[in-house]
C-alpha cells in the first residue's frame, strides 16, 4: 500500500509503533516471565493505535522529525494500554475481552495484570525521559508533564472515578463531557500535545491542534458509544452491549442513537475547523478525524 495513501501512512505508523514497542518492552522470557510476558502479550499484536497515529500526524502538522516521534509515540500506546488493562479488572468494568483476545487478567491472573499495568505506565514514563532527538530538556519536562496530567487525577484516572461513581446515576450533557474529557480525551489530547511539543510552532498553532484534539476526544467516545449499541464483539474486538448491561450513562442514553450521530458530526466540524491555519501540513489529522467519525457511520 502507497505510503502517500491515508492506508499506506496509516499502516506504516502502525508497523512502525510495533516495532519500537517491542525494542522498548522487556525481552521475552527474561525474568520476572510472567510480568514480562503479560506487558508484550497486552501491548502487542493488536489494537489500531489511533493515540500515535494522532502523534505522528500532529507531529507532521508541527513539523516535529520521525525519529523524535516515534518513541513519543510509544509512551503514549504504554499508558494507553496500562489503561485498559486496569479497566477490565473485575473490580472495574469486569471485562473478560480486550482486542479479540481474553484480557490480561483472564490470561495471567489479577495480580500480575495489576502488575503489568503499572509497569507499562512507568515504561512510558522511562521512554519520555530518555534523550530525544533534537528536544531540549525543557521540551521534554514539558512533555513528561504533559503525559502525567493526561494520565493522572486531572486524566484518565480522574474520569475513570467518576465513571465508576455514575453507574446507574442519571448525569446531564456537560457532566458527561466532562467525565470523557478526562477519561478518553485527555490521552488523545496529550497524544497531539506531544507531537506538537516535537515541532516547532508557537502558542497560539499549538491551542489551535488543542482544540481540535478535544473534539476529536469527546467524537471518539460518543463513537465508542455507538459501536456498543451498533456492533457485535467480533467487531468491536471487546465486548458489546457493556455499557448497557452495566447501567451506564453514555451518549446513546442521554442523547438517543441519532442524535449521539449528529453530535459525532458536530465535533468533528469543530475540529477540521480548528486545523485549518495549518492547511496541507494537518492532511493526516483531518484523514484521522475521517477515521474516527467513520468507524460506525
Amino acid at each position: 500500500m502507497p505510503a502517500d495513501t491515508f492506508t499506506g501512512w496509516m499502516t506504516a505508523i502502525q508497523q512502525q509503533t510495533e516495532q519500537t514497542l517491542a525494542a522498548l518492552l522487556p525481552a521475552e522470557g527474561a525474568h520476572p516471565r510472567a510480568l514480562h510476558e503479560a506487558m508484550r502479550y497486552s501491548t502487542l499484536g493488536g489494537g489500531k493505535r489511533v493515540r500515535p497515529l494522532l502523534v505522528f500526524a500532529a507531529g507532521e502538522a508541527a513539523g516535529g522529525a520521525p525519529e523524535t516521534l516515534a518513541p513519543l509515540a510509544a509512551a503514549v500506546e504504554c499508558v494507553h494500554v496500562y489503561s485498559l488493562i486496569h479497566d477490565d479488572l473485575p473490580c472495574m468494568d469486569d471485562d473478560v475481552l480486550r482486542r479479540g483476545k481474553p484480557t490480561c487478567h483472564v490470561a495471567y491472573g489479577e495480580a500480575t495484570a495489576l502488575l503489568a499495568g503499572d509497569a507499562l505506565q512507568t515504561l512510558a514514563f522511562d521512554i519520555v525521559s530518555r534523550p530525544l532527538a533534537g528536544v531540549a530538556p525543557a521540551r521534554q519536562l514539558m512533555m513528561a508533564g504533559t503525559l502525567a496530567r493526561a494520565a493522572g487525577h486531572a486524566g484518565m484516572a480522574g474520569g475513570q472515578a467518576i465513571d465508576l461513581a455514575a453507574v446507574g446515576q442519571s448525569l446531564e450533557l456537560p457532566e458527561l463531557e466532562y467525565m470523557h474529557l478526562m477519561k478518553t480525551g485527555a490521552l488523545i489530547r496529550a497524544s497531539v500535545g506531544l507531537g506538537a511539543l516535537a515541532g516547532d510552532i508557537d502558542d497560539e498553532a499549538r491551542a489551535c491542534l488543542d482544540h481540535f484534539a478535544k473534539c476529536m476526544g469527546l467524537a471518539f467516545q460518543v463513537v465508542d458509544d455507538v459501536l456498543d449499541v451498533d456492533a457485535d464483539s467480533q467487531a468491536l474486538g471487546k465486548t458489546a452491549g457493556k455499557d448497557a448491561a452495566h447501567d451506564k450513562p453514555t451518549y446513546v442514553s442521554l442523547l438517543g442513537l441519532a442524535r449521539a450521530r449528529e453530535f459525532a458530526r458536530e465535533l468533528y466540524d469543530d475540529a477540521i475547523r480548528a486545523v485549518e491555519p495549518f492547511g496541507a501540513d494537518a492532511r493526516r489529522l483531518r484523514e484521522l478525524a475521517d477515521y474516527i467519525v467513520e468507524r460506525s457511520f
